[in-house]
Formats: structure tokens, C-alpha cells, sequence
């Protein structure tokens, strides 16, 4: 059994949108709908004094999302690990599209649950 991590980045967002916690409250909502997620609770926010970012956690049944936003270098940051495999979802077109953002990386791990055998090569660990 595995599960799945997206960890992304963006960048060349625009600041003011990284400082909208709304805007941010939405992209959850649809990644929640989306992937069919369940939410433990209410999402927590807090939002940095002045025109500092936001943080966001929502709590799943499947595991978390997590944001992190800096408008002073215009990019977020957005985690989702869920503890079963889920469908794709379109990070890239959505972070242009809701937070103008002009570079997007999205890496997808692939979380095992299960002891796998390991090698050791000199200090190095090498699956098999």
C-alpha cells in the first residue's frame, strides 16, 4: 500500500493574491471537492502582520494540505499528502490562473508504507 505527496512550488505570483486569504480558502475548497478529500475540522489560518503571507492547515481524514504564502518574493508553497493514491489534479494551470503565478513545480511522491528490502552499498542505502 502507498499514498501520494505533491509538494509545489510557484513563483512570479502576484503579492497581493498571496496575501488574500480568501483566494487561498478557495483553492482548498477545490482541491478538497476535486479529490474527493474529507476535512477533519475547519481549515486554520494566520495571517503574517503588515504584508506578510499566510499560512493555511486543513486537517484530512487522508492526511493534510498546508500553504504557505510570501508576497516579498511573490511565491507559495502548497503541500497535499494523501494516504491513498487520488487522480491529478491541475496544480500548474490553477496557481497561473488564481495567483498569476509565471513558474510552477509540481513533484509527486510516491509514499510505501511497507518495509522494502535495502542494500547497503559503502554508507550509501540502495533499494532494491
Amino acid at each position: 500500500m502507498h499514498g501520494v505527496e505533491w509538494v509545489v512550488e510557484a513563483w512570479g505570483c502576484k503579492a497581493a493574491s498571496l496575501q488574500d486569504q480568501r483566494a487561498l480558502q478557495l483553492l482548498f475548497e477545490s482541491l478538497i471537492a476535486d479529490l474527493q478529500l474529507r476535512t477533519v475540522g475547519a481549515a486554520a489560518w494566520h495571517q503574517f502582520p503588515g504584508s506578510g503571507g499566510i499560512t493555511g492547515l486543513c486537517l484530512l481524514s487522508e492526511s493534510h494540505l498546508a500553504c504557505h504564502t510570501f508576497p516579498e518574493h511573490q511565491s507559495l508553497c502548497l503541500n497535499l499528502f494523501c494516504c491513498v493514491p487520488r487522480a491529478e489534479w491541475q496544480f500548474e494551470p490553477e496557481l497561473r490562473k488564481r495567483f498569476g503565478a509565471s513558474e510552477v513545480s509540481v513533484r509527486k511522491l510516491t509514499r510505501c508504507y511497507e518495509v522494502r528490502s535495502v542494500q547497503v552499498v559503502g554508507e550509501q542505502a540502495v533499494g532494491e
